[in-house]
């Protein structure tokens, strides 16, 4: 996320990984989990783009379009973030800080991760070639935005955000105001539950000069943004629904993300670290789920 905590270098080095144990540095080096917070939004844009379940071709090629972003976004960031990272204690136990990849191997799976797209959006409609660089523009700019700006958040939001439009796009071919509201939905959820994650490091963020809301605005302004960012997402999911002419299922589905984003934002009160960590974990993981269920009910009985 947007925040890293000073720390010490890192005295021992663990050995580069080699053969089949690269496979689980690698998942691990990209947080596959937490791939959850943007597949089900991109599988939603799909779905919502003509109200039906695209061929199973052309979801595949989403599918691997979504892996190869992702890996790439992440890959990207903790090649950026490295020498943060070796001075975290929180996180000198990653791939690269630690040792356990090096950073021949992190590059040379960036270069995969992109080809992996590349194909996939060389599959899809025209509009998908042509707008790939914007992605991938994000996933380099994200990580040096929190040297300089507290506006990171909302960088991460807009980078994440891009997964429901793509899904459209890669349906039709072309934009709709309806995408445009997903990923405004996207982003501002996204935003704003980063914006509690940067609660947890925020006094060692002022010292260091790393940017973020807490920084900037303290605990009740981190509070507040993440707040009115929930209250834009809700708000945009409702516009996305009525311009697509969706029914009671997606409303119900609306109404259940609001209430799980209500209950994180009452959860953090105090900036409650445990609190944070199981709304980080937990909390934004279901609403990305529950949304994507909802729209599929919708989809197939619409």
């Amino acid at each position: 996320m947007c925040t890293r905590v000073p720390g010490v270098p890192t005295t021992h080095a663990a050995q580069p990984a080699k053969g089949l144990a690269l496979v689980p540095a690698l998942f691990s080096l990209v947080k596959f989990a937490h791939t959850v917070f943007a597949l089900p939004f991109a599988l939603a844009g799909a779905l919502l783009a003509r109200m039906e379940v695209p061929s199973a071709a052309r979801l595949g090629w989403i599918l691997l379009a979504m892996a190869g972003a992702r890996s790439l976004a992440m890959a990207l960031n903790r090649l950026i973030d490295m020498p943060l990272d070796a001075r975290n204690p929180r996180t000198a136990s990653r791939e690269l800080p630690s040792g356990k990849l090096t950073r021949t191997q992190v590059v040379v799976f960036s270069a995969g991760s992109l080809a992996a797209l590349l194909v996939a959006v060389s599959q899809l409609p025209r509009l998908t070639w042509v707008l790939w660089p914007v992605p991938v523009a994000l996933f380099v700019i994200y990580p040096y935005m929190k040297r300089f700006s507290w506006a990171c958040h909302l960088v991460l939001g807009l980078s994440i955000g891009i997964a429901p439009i793509g899904g459209w796009i890669a349906v039709t071919g072309e934009f709709a105001p309806a995408a445009f509201a997903l990923w405004i939905a996207v982003a501002a959820w996204v935003a704003g539950f980063d914006m509690l994650y940067a609660l947890l490091d925020v006094d060692s963020d002022r010292l260091t000069g790393i940017h973020s809301v807490p920084t900037r605005f303290g605990e009740r302004g981190a509070l507040i943004g993440c707040r009115i960012m929930h209250v834009i997402a809700v708000a945009a999911m409702v516009v996305a629904g009525v311009l697509v002419d969706a029914g009671v299922w997606y409303a119900v589905g609306v109404a259940v993300c609001a209430a799980i984003l209500l209950w994180e934002n009452v959860a953090v009160r105090g900036g409650d670290r445990r609190a944070v960590q199981l709304a980080f974990g937990v909390a934004n993981g279901v609403v990305a789920f529950v949304y994507f269920a909802f729209v599929l009910i919708e989809v197939v009985t619409h």
